[in-house]
């Protein structure tokens, strides 16, 4: 089965560029939502409901039945933050300067294949990184004691099998193998050149997927998906000018809850829409652990995150279509646990995007997004969860933030698409 053989490769190559990636949060705190190019295009409308035709399988498992044959997708997303944080005089450390270029430039890949036996029954895999931080404010600056670098790394292997009942109702489950790696430094002085401490460390846990999507009409389809929490015991060291000691660390990260609609109108033109929630709460005070006694503690204490969006498609012809869309984001982060190392706040999406079918077989993908962040200032002071790890007051202003995204991807059949696939059959490739 040489098709097969090389629909597998695909994701191989996928997983490997994965697997070396560094990559900025920009989903809410540190989750990443750019996996799919078509999703980018239209702000992530209709996603849960097949809108980004195998990147969908990230929201939404059951969507893979909408994906006849043999398909391989790869997606390549560039993210571009700015902004600066710049103390205000009233804080004590002031001096010492502000930080500019807070959240760095990125590149997130994401791969998917899938694989049709028959009228009902679709095996898959799809390669991700479903959360990412890649940030570095400064070493010596008025804020290092409570931040100099953070780096959150995942890497999540998510084979899934659909199964369509029949033309109205398809269902899928899938097993999620996540690898997370966490990097964080933070000065143990005001003054430049202070020692610092770092803690890293790493774990694979293990979570799962689950979904289904409806078709109430032949010009409708409604999908709801789910993506559970993974636990993670991140396991690695504590180092300070003291020494290096053992550090552990467990919590779970958030499970997404994504509801997508996508209605034909004409024979040109889709609306699609889209709602998720994320359970950011769950990330709130985190104790780091040595040998058993608590050392410290990350107190993110965030809140839940939603997302919705709507989004336009038009088919201009048979070859190209296109698509726009907007969305607004509520940030897990805000007045009260808004932090250096991941300044978030709420914000606008605004996007286009177009998909070129260069023949039966390939298609091609691009997608862009201009993000508009709210206003934000961050007040580590009396009551914020960070202020009693180092008693220092700091208050700064976030200016310019705002974001933009480029995606790309490409999809092939690997199939003989001139070929009916036999009704109860597996899939015979003549080669």
């Amino acid at each position: 089965m040489i098709a097969t053989r090389r629909a597998l490769a695909t994701i191989a190559i996928a997983a490997g560029l994965l697997s070396s990636t560094a990559i900025p949060a920009f989903a809410g705190a540190f989750g990443l939502r750019e996996q799919s190019a078509e999703g980018q295009g239209m702000s992530f409308a209709g996603m849960a409901a097949g809108g980004g035709g195998l990147s969908s399988m990230f929201w939404n498992p059951a969507t893979i039945t909408d994906s006849p044959g043999i398909q391989g997708s790869f997606v390549g997303t560039g993210i571009y933050p700015a902004g600066s944080i710049n103390p205000s005089p009233t804080s004590p450390t002031a001096a010492f300067g502000g930080s500019t270029g807070v959240i760095l430039s990125g590149f997130v890949p994401a791969g998917y294949g899938s694989y049709q036996f028959n009228d009902h029954l679709w095996i898959g895999i799809a390669t991700n990184a479903p959360f990412g931080l890649e940030s570095k404010p400064g070493y010596n600056w008025a804020a290092q004691v409570y931040g100099r670098s953070a780096r959150v790394f995942s890497f999540d292997v998510n084979p899934t099998v659909g199964y369509k009942i029949n033309d109205w109702i398809s269902v899928g489950v899938g097993l999620q193998v996540e690898y997370f790696k966490a990097r964080l430094t933070q000065a143990l002085g005001i003054l430049p050149n202070a020692p610092g401490a770092l803690l890293e460390g790493d774990d694979t846990g293990v979570g799962f997927t689950a979904g289904a999507t409806f078709k109430p009409t032949a010009w409708t389809e409604i999908g709801v998906g789910y993506r559970s929490t993974v636990h993670e015991t991140v396991t690695g060291t504590l180092t300070t000018p003291f020494g290096t000691s053992p550090a552990k660390l467990n919590f779970n990260l958030p499970e997404k809850v994504s509801v997508g609609v996508r209605q034909k109108v004409t024979d040109q033109w889709t609306l699609l829409g889209e709602f998720e929630w994320d359970n950011w709460s769950r990330v709130n005070v985190l104790p780091v652990t040595s040998n058993g006694t608590i050392v410290t503690t990350l107190p993110f204490k965030y809140k839940d995150g939603y997302f919705a969006s709507l989004g336009v498609e038009y088919a201009w012809n048979e070859m190209l279509s296109l698509r726009t869309g907007v969305a607004y984001e509520r940030s897990p982060i805000d007045l009260g646990n808004r932090e250096v190392l991941l300044p978030d706040a709420n914000r606008i999406w605004a996007s286009i995007g177009a998909t070129y079918h260069y023949n039966k077989k390939l298609s091609f993908d691009v997608g862009y997004s201009h993000g508009f962040l709210a206003h934000g200032n961050i007040a580590v002071v009396p009551g914020h969860p960070q202020f009693a790890s180092a008693g220092l007051p700091f208050v700064a202003e976030v200016k310019n933030a705002h974001f933009d995204i480029v995606s790309a991807g490409l999809t092939y059949r690997w199939d003989d698409t001139s070929q009916p696939i036999p009704a109860n059959q597996p899939l015979v490739r003549k080669y």
